[in-house]
């Protein structure tokens, strides 16, 4: 009994360290990203609240606490309350299969890749159970625009999946990494990358396919008859999807905790850092695309979505399927 709780206590530990810094890491983004595009815009962003307005982040969840929460008349108040905690949720289990450096992983499972690809897809069902159960058009009306969004641009984040898949000969997330230590796959399959970071964009909502918060049309979209906490877990779960899709861009297409060069002073760098880096970046240009690009319309949206990335996708796979067979190469 006491091995068994030794465990437990030890795995309820591992969850948190991983938890906690990610939940700090999703408060500060929103500093950071307030800054990045103050910056862009030639402004100063947070300065007020603290030094450098670094507690900006800490007084918006204090003033959202504190906020009452309203449940529209009408609504389903179970489905209503339990959206956002699925959002948010979702975003947070998929950390579970991240490999954050050598040996460094939750569940180090086999289908790490499926594992993920079925967790993304869930994130779905948050958006429409809170656009139905708001009882308001404009709610439904912007969570049919995020599922049909979310569905069309999973199908190229798939076809992009298969492709690294192909190079590696495993779904395992660390061995995708150690297939990468003589050539990170950006550079062998650079469209592949540039399809998987535009559709996670629009995988995540955000600019320049923000289309389910289209203020000027839909009035916020599936989030609009949200308030205090609620409204606050919303936007918890889509900047941890951000760190999630960028978590997975690093793995997938820059090599994960491995360095850019195996020589020193670069292998002193623990992976971790690397890692945190790597991710680090691939936020920075989330933050960047948002500053300086404009929104899609919606038929534009779809159009890119279905007629140029499934296509493109689809016969990157079936080339690099070929190449492989034809010089018997794979990266392990």
């Amino acid at each position: 009994m006491g091995n068994i709780l030794l465990t437990g206590a030890i795995e309820i530990g591992k969850i948190l360290l991983v938890i906690v810094p990610l939940l700090v890491s999703v408060a500060m983004l929103t500093y950071f990203e307030r800054k990045v595009i103050g910056a862009i815009q030639l402004r100063k962003g947070p300065n007020v609240v603290g030094p450098f307005g670094l507690l900006q982040p800490f007084a918006d969840a204090l003033k959202l606490l504190t906020k009452e929460t309203i449940v529209p008349t009408g609504a389903n108040r179970v489905v209503f309350m339990m959206a956002p905690v699925l959002t948010l949720l979702l975003s947070l289990v998929a950390w579970a299969v991240i490999p954050f450096g050598y040996g460094m992983v939750l569940a180090d499972i086999n289908v790490g890749i499926l594992y993920l690809f079925a967790i993304s897809s869930l994130g779905v069902y948050g958006i429409i159970m809170a656009g139905w159960a708001s009882n308001s058009k404009y709610a439904f009306l912007g969570a049919l625009r995020s599922a049909a969004q979310m569905v069309s641009y999973e199908v190229s984040i798939g076809f992009v999946i298969i492709t690294v898949l192909l190079c590696v000969g495993s779904l395992n997330l660390s061995d995708i990494v150690m297939a990468q230590r003589n050539v990170w796959f950006f550079i062998p399959l650079f469209p592949m990358f540039i399809i998987f970071f535009v559709s996670a964009l629009a995988e995540t909502n955000r600019s320049p396919f923000d289309l389910p918060e289209g203020e000027s049309e839909i009035v916020a979209g599936y989030f609009v008859e949200y308030s205090s906490m609620s409204f606050a877990m919303f936007f918890l779960g889509e900047y941890a999807a951000m760190i999630l899709m960028s978590g997975m861009t690093s793995i997938l297409f820059l090599g994960g905790w491995l360095p850019p060069f195996d020589i020193a002073p670069f292998n002193w760098i623990p992976g971790l850092v690397w890692f945190a880096l790597k991710t680090a970046a691939c936020l920075f240009v989330f933050l960047w695309v948002r500053a300086t690009m404009p929104r899609y319309r919606y038929d534009q949206l779809m159009r890119l979505g279905w007629k140029v990335f499934l296509p493109f996708s689809l016969l990157w796979v079936v080339l690099t399927a070929g190449v492989l067979m034809a010089t018997g190469w794979i990266a392990r």
